[in-house]
């Protein structure tokens, strides 16, 4: 998995946030009610038509005329992007994800739904994550923490259990086991990745590289998935990974600008899925 650099442009690692405490609790509290005004009826919304794609992207991008309105629109609009760019492909032309072609290992999980299981798994990578570094945060192990930091990783935090949720009604709808762990062939190494973090903005870096694999590896099920609860399911989650990855951006002191397309160049392939 593509990790984000841990390290400035001169190589010192990094130190000093990009974002002051009041900016980044006003950017949690956006993301969150963006994500609560259309989480919840966008699922049900997207499974009966595309009109309802552009309209949960268009509801996406409804906001203040602020630095963080700003920032919250150009991504919705990078999610637009992401659905066009899934749009234009055909059944010939299968995009490609880390991890190589899907695992032969017996499973219940094959086809589309091994796509599914794998945005679950990955899923609850992110909330274990979260909880790891929230504990790491608790214990001292980042010295003085702003409140806004940990009130942003137990926003996204909660939002990941939410999109975990979402994946495995795919495979409850399906009659299929629902994904409780983190069964990944990279999720120790993950782990470990977490554990090294000596800093806010280093576990930034590490959450934004978290962050944009999954926002990857859903445009790769939207491309490689005919089952239409999957490809309604990337399509809704996707833009709210992009905006954690933006936030993440500012924590580990960069600006983030958004691609105009969100590509697949950091997706973890389906092989990765131990399950």
């Amino acid at each position: 998995m593509t990790r984000y650099d841990q390290t400035q442009p001169d190589g010192k690692p990094r130190g000093e946030m990009g974002v002051g405490d009041a900016e980044l609790r006003a950017l949690t509290k956006d993301l969150d009610a963006l994500h609560r005004d259309t989480f919840p009826t966008a699922l049900e919304q997207l499974r009966d038509t595309t009109s309802a794609t552009r309209a949960t992207i268009r509801g996406l991008a409804r906001g203040p005329a602020s630095r963080r309105g700003v920032l919250l629109r150009g991504l919705a609009a990078a999610g637009a992007g992401l659905l066009a760019a899934c749009g234009g492909s055909d059944g010939g032309g299968k995009r490609t994800a880390m991890g190589g072609t899907p695992t032969r290992v017996a499973s219940p999980y094959t086809g589309d739904l091994r796509v599914v299981a794998l945005a679950a798994a990955l899923e609850n990578l992110a909330v274990a994550a979260y909880t790891m570094a929230l504990t790491k945060a608790a214990a001292g192990d980042y010295g003085a923490v702003p409140g806004a930091v940990g009130e942003f990783a137990t926003v996204a935090r909660s939002q990941h259990a939410e999109h975990a949720k979402a994946w495995n009604g795919v495979l409850s709808g399906a009659k299929l086991p629902t994904i409780t762990g983190t069964p990944l062939t990279i999720a120790a190494s993950e782990v470990a990745k977490v554990k090294a973090t000596k800093s806010v903005p280093e576990l930034a870096a590490y959450a934004l590289g978290l962050e944009n694999a999954a926002a990857h590896t859903y445009l790769y099920a939207m491309a490689n998935v005919s089952d239409s609860g999957g490809i309604a399911t990337a399509a809704t989650i996707a833009p709210v990974e992009a905006m954690h990855a933006a936030v993440l951006a500012f924590i580990a002191g960069d600006y983030p600008v958004p691609d105009a397309f969100i590509d697949t160049s950091s997706a973890v392939g389906p092989a990765a899925l131990t399950a």
